[in-house]
């Protein structure tokens, strides 16, 4: 395969300094205990970030205040190089649970650290949006904006597996 060559098309500005999940060479960790993991989540959920899009793109936003709400890939550029290398990884960082593949999981440790946002589009100034819900660190470059679209984006009766399932009860319980 040949290398592909991205170029980041803005930046996002936001309180998140540092990532809820930690990387390594030996898998991914848990920066808090569980429970504080559900209130950064319910955090994230109402915080207000900013994505800056290089002033010489500001047209590829026009009429983007039309949607309300925004896919936003984005790189994880505090995971590590070795990070990258990882094939398997306990979901979450939670030991319990046997590890599994990284194209099985959400983790931000994976060969091409992509990550993807569904957010709530609060307003736009220029080159700025304001955006509601962005679960990504400051600084991260911005690689793409899709505007969310019902049905085209929804899956019907998604399905995960159980201990995907147990992980999201554990956590909403959490």
């Amino acid at each position: 395969m040949n290398d592909i060559v991205l170029k980041p098309v803005g930046i996002i500005r936001s309180e998140i300094k540092e990532p809820v999940l930690r990387s390594d060479k030996d898998g991914i960790t848990l920066k808090e205990k569980l429970k504080n993991v559900r209130a950064e989540r319910d955090k994230i959920r109402t915080l207000i970030s900013e994505i800056e899009i290089e002033p010489s793109l500001t047209e590829l936003l026009d009429d983007i205040e039309g949607h309300s709400h925004l896919n936003i890939l984005y790189w994880a550029h505090k995971v590590p190089p070795e990070s990258r290398k990882l094939t398997k990884v306990h979901p979450m960082g939670l030991k319990e649970v046997p590890k599994k593949g990284i194209f099985a999981t959400c983790s931000p440790a994976r060969p091409n650290p992509v990550l993807l946002t569904a957010v709530k589009l609060i307003e736009r100034k220029g080159n700025i949006l304001k955006v509601q819900g962005l679960e990504a660190v400051d600084g991260s470059p911005v690689i793409d904006i899709k505007p969310y679209v019902r049905g085209y984006h929804s899956a019907e009766n998604p399905k995960s597996p159980e201990w995907l399932e147990k992980i999201i009860k554990e956590f909403e319980e959490a």
